[in-house]
């Protein structure tokens, strides 16, 4: 009995016909691999094989071709998948067919590297792009730029979410006195020291207690498999870029139901840890076996279908992690909290590493349902609260988001690299990075060099050059700053 039964169309039933798109979502290479799909599709429709049947089919032969070589319908389909996946894995695929015209897409900022610039291009090559934007403080990152933000027709691109999977900020304000970021600094400090962790392998020998872990985390293999790494990881900083911050906060005006006034604040910048890297690295590599015919260049934005079973799973396993990250910022919080004896007045966070489900208008002007990916850039719908760092020596902003269409309702989600890792290392010197933090009242806790000021853009610049996508509500400045010391291989 075949796997693709022939059935009889009952009234109502929509055309048996697929658009190219959907088979290309589906994991079908283009070019004569693609055309071979179409053909077989039409004699299957004529047969009477329901739409919803073949897309069945099709999901199983991509997956497992294969298990499908037989089939009296499409076993001609599954070996030229397998002869078209050995050619690719010899170097020998056909070459990529871009489309006819790029997605729309528009940049903030005028001194954007040109590498950033052409992921950007390179991104709205892609079949199922809609349309897309570059914030002001984009640096090159894998597929999608860091700063880039990404419309997909069904689509959802682990890379352009992000390997850091739900990076995210909060900022407390604390019923503390301002005074104490000098009078108390060794209680602050103690704060830090005893109630997060940093590294790459940072963990709790008695985990903290949060009821993300009583969620669903068998939706997918990876998650199953490192649950009790992440109950250990829960409430600990990482490495990299993340951080964790005692500061000044100044409201110019009544904002966040607070009054006028300079406060003391708690500010937080981590994600989903080492559980949210293995998912990203599992469904990105799915993916990219999926599309083995993208060329090079396009390799890191490979997708995976929203209709099929893995797109499903990654996007589970996606929003479990962005709970897992919110979590993780909330152990934090509570537990300095707790520490410090201290009550929070008020609070602000967001993820900008993400993708979501939203309504946008397309090219054609027609309102439609995409995926919005944010790859490092902050949600900035009408009214939506923000926070915007920029470093360890320079002031992060809570913003209130404009709803720019323009942007899909994105902004920045800080200043910017201007200088690579290996680069500031290879330049600064400790000495001359710690009189300048001195300068500006900074305390430093631990950090290494690829962190210093100096990396990052000037954070002022990059929000006058997104005047159009948020207004500024409140200003932060650093005062007492950890981040993973000198050595710790970098995670963000």
């Amino acid at each position: 009995m075949p796997l693709c039964p022939e059935t009889e169309n009952k009234e109502g039933d929509s055309p048996n016909v697929m658009k190219a798109r959907e088979l290309i979502n589906l994991g079908v290479p283009t070019g004569d691999t693609l055309k071979l799909a179409q053909r077989l599709i039409a004699q299957a429709a004529a047969q009477n094989v329901r739409k919803d049947e073949m897309r069945q089919c099709l999901r199983t032969l991509v997956a497992e071709p294969a298990s499908m070589t037989s089939d009296r319908h499409f076993g001609e389909l599954a070996q030229a998948l397998i002869e078209f996946r050995a050619m690719a894995a010899a170097g020998d695929a056909p070459g990529y067919v871009a489309r006819e015209n790029p997605a729309p897409w528009r940049q903030w900022g005028t001194d954007l590297e040109a590498q950033s610039v052409q992921q950007m291009e390179n991104a709205c090559e892609l079949p199922v792009a809609v349309s897309g934007a570059l914030m002001p403080d984009a640096h090159v990152g894998y597929g999608l730029p860091i700063g880039g933000v990404l419309a997909t027709d069904n689509a959802v691109i682990p890379y352009a979410v992000g390997v850091d999977i739900a990076c995210r900020m909060k900022l407390s304000v604390l019923d503390m006195p301002v005074s104490s970021l000098r009078g108390e600094e060794e209680r602050l400090r103690g704060a830090i020291r005893e109630e997060t962790r940093f590294g790459i392998g940072a963990k709790f020998t008695s985990a903290r207690e949060h009821e993300v872990m009583d969620l669903d985390w068998s939706i997918s293999p990876v998650t199953k498999r490192l649950k009790d790494k992440g109950r250990s990881q829960l409430g600990t900083s990482g490495s990299g870029n993340h951080f964790v911050e005692f500061g000044e906060l100044t409201l110019e005006i009544d904002a966040l139901g607070l009054r006028a006034g300079t406060y003391l604040a708690l500010m937080s910048h981590s994600g989903s840890r080492g559980v949210g890297s293995s998912v990203a690295n599992h469904y990105s590599k799915m993916a990219m076996r999926l599309h083995a015919d993208l060329p090079k260049h396009l390799k890191h934005l490979a997708w995976l279908d929203m209709s099929s079973a893995e797109g499903q799973e990654y996007w589970a396993a996606m929003q479990l992690m962005g709970a897992y990250a919110e979590a993780n910022h909330a152990c934090i919080h509570r537990e300095m909290v707790r520490h410090l004896g201290a009550r929070v007045l008020a609070d602000v966070e967001n993820h900008h590493n993400f993708a979501w489900k939203e309504g946008h208008v397309d090219p054609s002007g027609a309102e439609r349902e995409v995926i919005v990916h944010r790859k490092g850039a902050t949600p900035a719908g009408e009214g939506v609260l923000g926070v915007i760092p920029g470093s360890m020596a320079s002031p992060a902003y809570i913003v209130r988001g404009k709803g720019s269409k323009d942007s899909l309702e994105s902004a920045s989600h800080g200043a910017g690299r201007v200088m690579s890792r290996t680069r500031a290392k290879a330049s600064l010197r400790r000495k001359e990075v710690m009189a300048y933090l001195e300068e500006k009242g900074v305390t430093l806790i631990s950090a290494g060099l690829d962190e210093s000021p100096h990396v990052y853009k000037d954070i002022d610049r990059v929000m006058e050059a997104q005047r159009d996508l948020v207004e500024i509500v409140a200003k932060f400045e650093p005062r007492l700053v950890k981040m993973a010391p000198e050595g710790e291989r970098p995670e963000d």
